[in-house]
């Protein structure tokens, strides 16, 4: 990739989904929406049940875009040192000094899985290096590599000793991304790939500089004012306390998307058109992201428990309600 442009990044993408096809069955969306996090500097939460291959998605993506990649298993008696790193007591010299062991969390793709599986504390660890970037050990902080992204999974069918990510923490997710099974000829293919043959190489698509390229781009991509201002609308419009709030708000939302979702709309809008070879993003860009970006920042009520109506449910009321404005 010579030259950074809407069209080369266009290309690009094709080629990553393309290698990714190799291995990969179907989950185009996911995919995509993994590389606008990616391109955003965002995290993703994996929602799926046992199964689905969202390790193998995670760890071959790492592949076609030659990232350093590790995996974290959450457990119960995880603890944060397991994560960031601790310092030890070493002998060097007849002196007794104390030495840091870097954390798995030193990578470019992290892969926590299972994330609620493991207490609060251990969450939190991750969740700060997160948003931070870094970490601090011995008073001392730590950058973490660069680009860096965390995708965490969760399984939605098992909850009996789990620690659920309280409202705050799950904001610090840019997506929340739900992966569903596949339908039949898809099933056949993967049954097909997996038990015939092995699995192919891949061949690296990109590189960390080039990706660190791609997200300054982003960032410099301009966006129209009636676009930001549909964003907004968007994240306004989940929040029931307002006086101007929508019918469904009020009747099934107890706390609606805070500031960092109508960011994250508009980052994503932006990756969104870069990767399909626009310069700036359309409201049907931000449409596209609005479900990933709102869904676990939607806290439902009673009420909405009571009616089965799920934050999936009351999003989707709200982009067909929200219109955008002309100007």
């Amino acid at each position: 990739m010579n030259e950074l442009s809407p069209q080369s990044l266009k290309e690009l993408h094709e080629r990553i989904t393309g290698e990714l096809g190799k291995v990969i069955v179907g989950q185009d969306k996911i995919v995509q929406l993994l590389l606008v996090s990616l391109f955003s500097r965002g995290h993703c939460l994996l929602v799926g049940v046992p199964g689905l291959a969202k390790t193998l998605l995670v760890k071959t993506l790492s592949e076609v875009l030659h990232l350093d990649f590790k995996r974290i298993q959450f457990t119960p008696d995880l603890m944060p040192a397991d994560i960031i790193g601790s310092e030890l007591l070493q002998e060097r010299d007849r002196r007794l000094e104390f030495e840091y062991q870097a954390g798995p969390i030193f990578t470019n793709l992290l892969l926590a899985d299972e994330i609620n599986r493991t207490p609060p504390k251990t969450q939190a660890a991750l969740l700060e290096a997160m948003q931070e970037r870094k970490v601090t050990v011995g008073g001392k902080s730590r950058s973490l590599p660069d680009p860096f992204l965390v995708v965490a999974t969760q399984n939605p069918i098992e909850q009996e000793g789990t620690y659920p990510l309280p409202e705050a923490q799950l904001d610090r997710f840019m997506f929340s991304l739900y992966l569903d099974y596949p339908v039949k000829a898809e099933e056949i293919e993967i049954v097909r790939r997996t038990t015939l043959r092995e699995m192919p190489v891949l061949a690296p698509t990109v590189t960390a500089e080039e990706i660190l390229n791609v997200q300054k781009l982003v960032l410099a991509a301009p966006v129209s004012d009636h676009v930001i201002d549909y964003a907004v609308e968007l994240t306004m419009a989940t929040r029931p306390n307002r006086p101007d709030a929508l019918q469904v708000a009020k009747d099934y939302v107890e706390w609606g998307a805070g500031p960092r979702a109508s960011q994250y709309l508009i980052l994503g809008a932006k990756a969104l058109a870069l990767l399909k070879g626009k310069m700036t993003p359309e409201t049907e860009d931000v449409r596209e992201v609005t479900l990933p970006v709102l869904q676990h920042r939607v806290i439902t009520n009673y009420r909405a428990t009571g009616a089965g109506k799920k934050s999936r449910d009351i999003i989707e009321t709200i982009v067909k309600t929200v219109k955008e404005k002309e100007y």
